[in-house]
């Protein structure tokens, strides 16, 4: 309300970060509509799954009093007994009311670059990736979203070795070419590893279900808080199957997020197709977050040859409802970082920032401790020392990125960026938390002190 009083007339409110764990409940619109002075709001959910709008959205969207609004594939629309949205939109779905503020502006999105730039670091970042640009109707600001990052290059505003991910969709049928009838590409046969050491494509990503806080990750049995809800998947399994094979066959590795233990038997079956249609050594697929998952899905997706991307400050800071939705028991099966490690899978560190926060020693310290923000140990047993911690964001990292041929080790013609530590990270006094500072990053031989200065 304080906000809306300063902003021009029919000016967006654009919010995220809420978590209806937290606060008790989602916001509705006409709870928004009561504080917002007439402006459109859009605030978006911590997990960037979901969303919640105003009725001057809704109005913007060409929806009405909230009318109207349509079943989307994929995605969820909350209404009301009489069929009216009440301001929640999940999943694909939520685009119904972002397309009328989408694509945003280069100059913004280069100034989004430049402001996490400074933060990451500040915070010994020295690579980072992008998961998903280019769809704004899934991921994404722009259909140029690349300009806008080779744009903050050359101005000096990306300080960070930065990886891309197209979304699936970016990528389209180039025609039959070596003998297929379709040929899932970027033009000129453009795919992961295109660029250089500083700027360069990735994986192309998939999001084949929703958010386990937000309980529409796709479920083998149903929520523990919620008896009539085991979630949804994004694109039905067989388009999974089809959008991972075409990009697979076409030289792409491919980033699936997956949450829910069934949309990971999805994802684990899409790549075991693809291998098996068109086997190609070493594609480095890899299954964002792997929430979810049991003992013999953990073994497949070692024998698949296939990396588990895990956050580790999920725990403290989504933690206590990823609990509440899972109920005791399925919580042990909640980001099984050790036992991927004693599986044999290489583990990568990672934040999704800005779903939390995005300091290595932060997702570290949760690595290693695994406490919920209520003080719950969050399934103890697959905590790791804090060497494997800092191995997973150093040379594990570097292998889920693809880096590790340019960067990762100490030798004569690697990239070696380092980030300067105040103690000692290994030096654990198991009574107190360490109060580790990050004195300067170096990033291809040039200090960036922790203010984010050159």
């Amino acid at each position: 309300e304080e906000f809306a009083r300063g902003l021009p007339e029919g000016a967006w409110i654009k919010g995220s970060g809420y978590d209806q764990n937290k606060i008790g409940a989602h916001p509705t619109a006409e709870m928004l509509d009561k504080v917002s002075a007439g402006h459109p709001v859009w605030l978006e959910h911590v997990s960037a799954h979901m969303g919640v709008a105003n009725t001057g959205a809704f109005r913007r969207a060409g929806f009405t009093e909230r009318a109207g609004v349509p079943d989307v594939p994929g995605g969820h629309v909350e209404r009301d007994a009489s069929g009216i949205a009440v301001g929640l939109l999940q999943e694909t779905a939520l685009h119904l009311v972002t397309n009328a503020f989408q694509p945003v502006g280069t100059d913004e999105i280069v100034g989004y670059i430049r402001a996490g730039s400074v933060s990451g670091v500040a915070e010994g970042l020295t690579s980072a990736t992008e998961p998903g640009i280019g769809a704004v109707d899934h991921i994404g600001n722009s259909p140029i979203d690349l300009y806008a990052f080779q744009r903050a290059r050359d101005e000096g505003a990306l300080k960070v070795r930065m990886t891309l991910m197209p979304y699936i969709t970016v990528l389209r049928d180039l025609g039959a070419l070596e003998g297929e009838a379709r040929w899932a590409g970027l033009d000129l046969g453009i795919r992961t590893g295109f660029g250089d050491e500083y700027l360069r494509l990735g994986p192309t990503k998939i999001a084949t279900d929703g958010s386990l806080i937000g309980r529409s990750a796709y479920m083998s049995c149903c929520y523990h808080d919620d008896s009539a809800n085991r979630g949804f998947m994004q694109f039905t399994p067989e388009e999974v199957n089809d959008l991972v094979t075409a990009a697979h066959r076409s030289g792409w590795s491919v980033a699936a997020h997956a949450i829910g233990d069934a949309a990971v038997d999805s994802a684990l079956d899409a790549f075991e197709l693809a291998r098996q249609r068109h086997p190609r050594p070493d594609p480095r697929h890899r299954i964002e977050h792997f929430a979810v998952a049991s003992d013999a899905q953990v073994s497949r997706l070692v024998r698949l040859g296939v990396t588990a991307v895990p956050q580790g400050r999920f725990i403290s800071e989504l933690g206590d409802g990823m609990m509440r939705a899972l109920g005791p028991e399925r919580s042990l099966q909640c980001y099984r970082m050790r036992s991927l490690l004693e599986a044999g899978a290489v583990l990568p560190g990672s934040s999704d920032s800005p779903v939390a926060h995005a300091s290595p020693l932060l997702n570290i310290h949760d690595m290693v401790n695994r406490l919920t923000s209520g003080g719950v140990p969050l399934a103890p047993e697959e905590r790791l020392t804090p060497l494997q911690a800092l191995e997973a964001y150093t040379s594990g990292s570097a292998y889920a990125a693809g880096e590790e041929r340019i960067k990762g080790r100490l030798q004569r013609g690697m990239l070696a960026d380092l980030a300067l530590l105040s103690d000692d990270l290994l030096a654990v006094d198991p009574g107190r938390n360490r109060d580790l500072g990050v004195g300067a990053t170096v990033i291809g031989g040039e200090v960036v002190y922790n203010d984010g200065a050159l």
